[in-house]
């Protein structure tokens, strides 16, 4: 049972690991650009709470034969905070205030909750409040992609959600939903449960409209042909460009 607890484990940071990176290519646009242009700061700070108190969790003090749980949020909390120092750098002042707000706010959530559990709670009682606080912002965490999932059923295209992203959620709740279940632990059982349920309906998703993925950008396309078609007064009013909408793990 113990190797098994360990394999599932390391089998959780590589597929955890990956899914903290994949914001990588937005944040190589950004720097190139020299600006967050239309992307939200939001999702960063959020998971950077998730990170810390997931990580806290994870500590021997907190809980038992959890080490893997810190590395990895450890390592992901290191991530999360150099995107939100990059999208700080390049936001605009107003967005810039704001995430500079959220990203205050969670280091205070976080200190509140390692100062009340270091100093006030001992023993199941420590285990019992760091858990109920991991568990809420991991779900939210896991919960994000739901506003993508219901673009590909209302627009009937995979074209805002990759394969490789939903698979890896996927993988990612799955193997920290059975290290939970080894290790009979319902603080990272239950919200990677939630996340493996997540990650099985975008696949699902995934292979029902994977088929449709581009039509509505070959639309798009053929209207800009036959409007380029039309008189030189037509021609001189301004293009509409619908922008499109990235995913934010």
């Amino acid at each position: 049972m113990n190797i098994a607890h360990t394999i599932f484990g390391v089998f959780g940071n590589a597929t955890a690991l990956f899914l903290f990176l994949a914001p990588s290519i937005t944040f190589k646009r950004i720097i190139k650009n020299k600006s967050t242009e239309q992307f939200s700061g939001i999702p960063y700070p959020m998971t950077l709470l998730n990170c810390l108190l997931s990580a806290w969790y994870g500590l021997p003090f907190v809980s038992k034969d959890n080490t893997l749980v810190s590395t990895i949020n450890g390592t992901g909390a290191l991530i999360e905070t150099i995107y939100v120092l990059i999208f700080l750098f390049y936001a605009p002042k107003k967005e810039k205030a704001k995430i500079f707000g959220i990203f205050t706010a969670v280091l205070a959530v976080f200190a509140t909750v390692a100062l009340v559990s270091l100093f006030a709670l001992h023993g199941n009682g420590r285990k019992l409040f760091c858990g109920i606080a991991a568990t809420v912002f991991s779900i939210i965490m896991y919960a994000s992609p739901l506003s993508i999932m219901r673009l590909v059923v209302k627009t009937k295209s995979v074209e805002y959600m990759p394969f490789f992203l939903s698979l890896f959620v996927f993988l990612c709740g799955t193997s920290w939903f059975v290290y939970g279940l080894i290790g009979r632990d319902i603080f990272v059982a239950l919200p990677n449960g939630f996340g493996c349920a997540l990650g099985t309906l975008q696949l699902i998703l995934y292979f029902i409209y994977c088929g449709n993925k581009g039509v509505k950008t070959t639309d798009a396309e053929k209207d800009e042909k036959s409007m380029e078609m039309k008189g030189d007064e037509e021609k001189k009013q301004p293009n509409v460009v619908i922008g499109k909408q990235e995913q934010q793990v």
